[in-house]
């Protein structure tokens, strides 16, 4: 079934052609026909404010070996791609940036940027050798606009490190465990990957479950 009429399209690509998935605890959700990414309606996307009450219930932190084995599932792949001494972005730093602290250890130059904690406007005004984004992507209201900023900071042949919880589309959607969190409002399968990295002529590759890295073309 189509949404109904004045639907603003699908907030990745673009189409028209989205379906209604389903009614979660009365938020609605769609799905792209064409890029596969699965989005929240866009009248009830989350406020800053509800979102940012809800980040502040994290407690992620440098200090948190937990959390950094987490970060390791991107790290581990990322850092055998990178020259040493690159100079890289982790774009959605959050509260309490790690990654930064754990890619500095391993002699690496980053900048951090959160719109919320972060909000450092002189990191989008240069580009980088690489970018990562670790439970980032899924709270894009805008993904179209997101990764077109971010692939405009990228250095020619620079890396694009995401991690996020990648939808099988065999399993049925209401019963995934990943839209539960308020402030998720974009999915992304595979497909959707695919579909990112033809649209900006990068290659791809998924080197672990949940992380996928782009390479912006030389």
């Amino acid at each position: 079934m189509l949404l109904g009429q004045g639907n603003p399209g699908c907030p990745l690509c673009g189409s028209a052609a989205s379906d209604h998935l389903a009614i979660i605890r009365d938020r609605q959700y769609a799905g792209c026909r064409r890029c596969r990414l699965r989005f929240l309606e866009p009248s009830q996307l989350p406020s800053r404010a509800e979102e940012k009450a809800h980040y502040d219930t994290h407690e992620n932190s440098p200090n948190s070996p937990s959390y950094r084995r987490f970060l390791t599932k991107l790290t581990t792949p990322l850092i055998p791609l990178l020259r040493p001494g690159s100079e890289g972005l982790d774009y959605g730093a959050g509260p309490g940036p790690t990654l930064s602290v754990m890619l500095e250890e391993q002699g690496f130059i980053v900048d951090n940027y959160d719109p919320i904690y972060q909000p450092n406007p002189e990191a989008l005004l240069r580009q980088y050798d690489f970018i990562t984004s670790t439970e980032v992507v899924e709270h894009f209201h805008h993904p179209a606009t997101q990764f077109t900023r971010i692939y405009d900071l990228l250095k020619p042949g620079g890396w694009f490190g995401v991690m996020t919880e990648i939808f099988d589309p065999s399993t049925v959607f209401d019963d995934w465990w990943y839209h539960r969190d308020p402030t998720h409002v974009s999915f992304f399968e595979l497909e959707t990957m695919r579909w990112i990295a033809e649209r900006f002529g990068m290659s791809w590759r998924n080197p672990a479950p949940n992380v996928v890295i782009f390479q912006k073309s030389g």
